[in-house]
């Protein structure tokens, strides 16, 4: 195997399969990075078992091959070269591979190109593509609601569910829950749902928003998913399991609303969370057309800020996990934020006036 590429492209390269690399695994191939050099190109693969990422590198191929290298070390030199021509060559007979660029010459023992897993092949005729720029923008407001316990794997998950003019992404972690609606064109014939990883969803949309493609292809299975986007291939399992059903947490009925504009809320809630220690609350007190935000710390101090807002109901005082606040009111893309309240021991809602995002967060009960 002979190849010759650029450090900028192998860099790149390198950075989009890099996040699919095992770091966990005693499988030590798991922990390295597929290179294939064919006829038709360069291609690199990176899995860890749960997210598997195929990339394209640029470059001529100028004897067939391929190998296993080590992804971390491989990674840290490839952004430590000049920027020149780079060649990685492993010569017949030989269990390494030399990576040299200008006076530079590095050489990196290997794994065999047949330990690596194999990735799943899939029906591409019994896909469907989306709008990249509508479907990635669900994922970014939504997937941050997912759980990180892994003892639940199912809230690991977003729901997403597609029909031919919309997509709907839901995710929760019990604590939050964000549902969000896009108009989008999809190319489905009918109503597909799944329960896809919030992190391959993640790493599909840090990856996709770089590639030169107005959609993206999107291939299910009974217990795995395809996304391609443009070259780029980003294969995940499905979660298996029953989502919550979303419809039924949201209450239908509100006692009190509050009109907020959403940067100043944003700006003033950072400024007062300063304050609040970690698990600690942040303080919303609403009365009149006034809101007022606090926090206090007996190590630090305390801090509060008011500022007004358009208010419905009776006084009220309630406490939130001020990231989780934050996070609700950055989904919002409008200038004005509603705020939708029962009492200071049930749910809130955050949303815009027309925008098709929802924001359900649950309370932290308040000392005196």
């Amino acid at each position: 195997m002979r190849i010759v590429t650029s450090k900028a492209d192998l860099v790149e390269a390198l950075g989009i399969v890099g996040r699919a690399v095992s770091t966990r695994s005693s499988i030590q191939v798991l922990t390295g990075v597929l290179v294939e050099a064919e006829g038709a190109g360069i291609t690199l693969t990176a899995t860890d078992m749960e997210i598997s990422v195929r990339a394209p590198l640029r470059g001529v191929v100028e004897a067939t091959g391929a190998a296993v290298l080590p992804a971390r070390i491989l990674a840290e030199i490839a952004k430590t070269l000049s920027p020149r021509e780079v060649t990685l060559e492993r010569k017949a007979g030989e269990q390494q591979v030399d990576l040299s660029c200008g006076e530079a010459l590095f050489s990196l023992r290997i794994l065999p190109a047949e330990d690596f897993p194999r990735l799943p092949l899939f029906p591409i005729e019994e896909g469907f593509t989306v709008a990249k720029e509508s479907f990635l923008a669900t994922v970014d407001r939504v997937a941050a609601s997912a759980s990180r316990d892994e003892t639940r794997p199912v809230l690991m998950g977003v729901l997403v569910q597609v029909a031919k003019n919309v997509v709907r992404m839901v995710a929760t972690d019990s604590y939050r829950l964000s549902v969000k609606e896009t108009p989008v064109e999809a190319s489905v014939k009918e109503k597909i749902q799944a329960i896809v990883p919030a992190r391959c969803l993640t790493e599909l949309s840090r990856v996709a928003a770089g590639v030169a493609a107005d959609s993206i292809t999107v291939v299910p299975t009974h217990n795995q998913i395809l996304f391609q986007a443009g070259e780029v291939l980003i294969i995940s399992r499905l979660i298996d399991g029953q989502f919550p059903n979303h419809k039924q947490l949201i209450p239908e009925n509100f006692e009190s609303e509050a009109i907020a504009d959403r940067e100043e809320f944003m700006e003033s809630l950072k400024r007062v969370s300063l304050l609040a220690p970690k698990s600690a609350p942040v303080r919303l007190q609403f009365e009149g057309n006034t809101l007022t935000i606090s926090a206090q710390s007996q190590d630090v101090g305390a801090a509060r800020e008011s500022m007004p807002v358009q208010y419905q109901g009776e006084p009220l005082e309630i406490g939130f996990n001020p990231d989780f606040l934050l996070a609700g009111a950055a989904g919002v893309e409008e200038e004005d934020l509603h705020m939708r309240f029962i009492s200071p021991l049930r749910p809130g809602l955050l949303r815009g006036q027309a925008d098709d995002f929802l924001y359900l967060i649950m309370p932290i009960r308040l000392g005196e």
